[in-house]
This record gives structure tokens, C-alpha cells and sequence, in this order.
């Protein structure tokens, strides 16, 4: 598992390298993010659901049935839309209500 920061729309917020809790996403000399060690990312999505610009692809491994797909999080009064999208194009979007998301 792992992720990659798209440039072009990093807005260098620093959000992302606040919650990383491996400490593994730096700045670039433009102040862009960047993962130091992308092997050593655990997979636990605190930075895509903090990037305000959509800057941050999580890959699923085959290991998770992605096969290569990628999961981006935006959030919208309440709503946090994860949407998986599949090497063949195909887009697949869960939708989570935050104030129920822990009612389990």
C-alpha cells in the first residue's frame, strides 16, 4: 500500500504531513508534500481524508482486491465520499454520514 501526491494540485497546506502518523510525508524545495518512504506507508488514509484539493491517491494492492485501483476522499457537509477507481475506468463512490460513521 501506498500513495502518491499529484503535484498540480498539492497546494502545500501541510494538512497531510500533520496527521501522517509515520511522520512520512515532507516538503519538497517548492513546498509541495512528498512521501520520504512510500513503502513504509501503513495504509491508513489520514492524509487523503485531510487533502482540501483531491492531491492524494491511495493505491490498493491486490492484496486488498484493488488491483491497482486508487481511493480519494472528499468531504461535503458531513459526507465523506470515498470513491475507488479501477484501472479499467470504472468508479465505485461510498458514501459515509460522519455523525453515524462510529454508531457501530
Amino acid at each position: 500500500m501506498s500513495i502518491r501526491i499529484d503535484k498540480e494540485k498539492c497546494v502545500g497546506c501541510g494538512l497531510c504531513m500533520e496527521v501522517c502518523p509515520g511522520n512520512l510525508l515532507k516538503r519538497d524545495y517548492d513546498g509541495k508534500a512528498y512521501i520520504k518512504c512510500p513503502k513504509d506507508c501503513w495504509g491508513c488514509t489520514s492524509c487523503i481524508k485531510e487533502c482540501p484539493r483531491n492531491a492524494i491517491l491511495f493505491y490498493l494492492g491486490a492484496d486488498m482486491g484493488g488491483q491497482g485501483s486508487t481511493l480519494t476522499v472528499t468531504e461535503e457537509k458531513g459526507i465523506s465520499h470515498w470513491q475507488i477507481q479501477s484501472l479499467n475506468g470504472a468508479v465505485t463512490t461510498i458514501d459515509v454520514n460522519k455523525k453515524d460513521a462510529n454508531q457501530y
